[in-house]
């Protein structure tokens, strides 16, 4: 790949795709790509703030003990990243982030004020017919009780957990459609 040819260690940000948010562990993980570190957080701790980087053997450049840090191997932060990848593996969540995923962008590509579903697993970006994508965004928010992010006019971002149910996704989707009903209204 391009950085072993110039000599370069390619590191890679899975901070949000990380985790299984993607429905693999990585998001790389469903590409050729092979990284030399990846650097983590959020999903890791399971709603306890904590950071991480995983590196290969070639990309090391300190030796143990070299390097230390205020808050680094924090014994509670570490407790929760176990239980969280215990959890993830014991209750199957890679398979539901690609089932519900899959769910969720079969529900969505059918309504009228969608052009485009895309992403992957549980990180979905849903393109709209026009420039109503922060007015679907209040609407399903302050009428619909539904949080979504409008990432520009006419894109709205979804990430649900990873624990959602089929249940639950039918009634995202019921409801970001009634959002964007309310939307296309004006």
């Amino acid at each position: 790949d391009a950085a072993d040819r110039v000599g370069a260690l390619l590191i890679l940000d899975e901070i949000q795709t990380g985790i299984g948010r993607t429905g693999t562990f990585f998001a790389f993980e469903a590409t050729p790509v092979v990284p030399d570190a990846v650097t983590l957080a959020k999903g890791l701790g399971g709603g306890v703030p904590i950071g991480a980087m995983l590196a290969r053997e070639s990309a090391s450049a300190f030796q143990l003990g070299d390097h230390g840090t205020t808050l680094g191997g924090n014994p509670l932060t570490a407790a929760a990243a176990i239980a969280t990848l215990r959890v993830i593996d014991q209750e199957g969540l890679l398979e539901n982030a690609r089932e519900r995923g899959a769910q969720f962008v079969s529900g969505l590509e059918v309504l009228d004020q969608v052009v485009e579903v895309r992403g992957r697993g549980l990180m979905i970006g849903v393109e709209t017919a026009g420039p109503i994508a922060r007015r679907a965004m209040a609407s399903a928010r302050d009428v619909h009780g539904l949080l979504v992010n409008a990432t520009g006019d006419t894109t709205l971002r979804i990430v649900p957990p990873l624990v959602i149910s089929p249940e639950e996704v039918d009634e995202a989707v019921a409801r970001l459609s009634a959002a964007l009903v309310d939307a296309a209204a004006g």
